[in-house]
C-alpha cells in the first residue's frame, strides 16, 4: 500500500492518478481518500488501518496543523485522525507527503 498525505487541496489525488496512470474517474477503483474522516467514528483504529491497508493507495488529509479546536469532540476527531495516519504509515510500503503539488517520499 502507498500512503499519501498532505494538507487540504495540495494535489494528493492528482499525484495518485499520475502514480497509478489513471484518470480521476478511475481513481476510486484503486484508492480511498479522506480516510481521516473515518477515524473520528471508529472504535478500533488498528482494525480500520488493517482494512485500509488492503487498498493499493490510501490518501489522508493532514488535520493536525493550526489552531487546536476548543470543542472536545473536534479535538478527539483530530487525535484519531493523527493516530490513524501513524498506523497507516507503519503499514505502508511507501509514504509520500504532497505539498503544493510536490511529492516528498518519506518512506
Amino acid at each position: 500500500m502507498i500512503f499519501i498525505t498532505g494538507p487540504l487541496y495540495s494535489g494528493k489525488r492528482e499525484y495518485a492518478c499520475a502514480l497509478l496512470n489513471c484518470s480521476m474517474d478511475e481513481l476510486e477503483q484503486h484508492a480511498v481518500w479522506d480516510v481521516q474522516d473515518l477515524a473520528a467514528a471508529c472504535g478500533d483504529l488498528d482494525a480500520l488501518a488493517d482494512e485500509l491497508a488492503c487498498r493499493r493507495v490510501v490518501i489522508a488529509t493532514e488535520v493536525g496543523g493550526g489552531v487546536v479546536p476548543i470543542d472536545a469532540g473536534e479535538r478527539a476527531a483530530r487525535e484519531a485522525a493523527g493516530r490513524l495516519s501513524c498506523l497507516l504509515a507503519r503499514r505502508a510500503e511507501r509514504v509520500v507527503r504532497v505539498f503544493c503539488g510536490l511529492p516528498m517520499v518519506l518512506k
